[in-house]
């Protein structure tokens, strides 16, 4: 457990150091580190990912405007429900043509955690990749892998273990 929860530190500290030597030009609040959970300041979304919203003590959870896509056991294929779901949030990211999205990328348990954070930056990947194809800019969507580390069931089931194999959108703002 302990490997595990250095992991999460790990790649939190990367991604906030990396993240602020970003350009300036964000709006406040606006961002991965701009008030985990809350509603952005044009009223679309969340402005933090799961990370954010787990060292606030919130769950992460399926708040915003997109919707989250599964994936079998092992798998980054996107499945027909997989592609429904995202030539929506497709639309809606067409509607909504200023707004950046960072795709996260979640796995079960099941697995080493290299191995699945491996998997979940495949999944976050497929997804954004999907998107594209559907005429979604590029430069306004990224990604990121949490592999097993951020679950939203933590029961041992197969139930469970769907609900954690997902791609998860996150509106960052524009």
């Amino acid at each position: 457990m302990g490997k595990r929860l250095l992991g999460v530190v790990v790649v939190g500290l990367l991604f906030t150091f990396v993240g602020s030597g970003c350009s300036s030009s964000k709006k406040p609040g606006a961002g991965a580190g701009g008030g985990a959970g809350g509603v952005d300041e044009t009223g679309l979304g969340s402005t933090g990912g799961s990370l954010d919203r787990t060292k606030k003590g919130l769950a992460p959870g399926d708040e915003g405007p997109l919707t989250d896509i599964h994936f079998g056991f092992d798998s980054y294929e996107l499945d027909e429900p997989a592609r429904t779901t995202l030539r929506d949030n497709g639309n809606w990211l067409k509607d909504h043509p200023k707004t950046k999205v960072e795709v996260e990328g979640h796995c079960d348990e099941r697995g080493t955690v290299e191995f699945n954070l491996a998997l979940g930056a495949k999944r976050a990947g497929a997804a954004k990749e999907y998107l594209v194809a559907l005429g979604v800019a590029a430069d306004r969507l990224t990604t990121i892998s949490y592999g097993e580390e951020l679950p939203l069931c933590h029961e041992h089931t197969e139930e469970c273990w769907q609900k954690n194999r997902r791609a998860h959108f996150v509106v960052l703002g524009e």
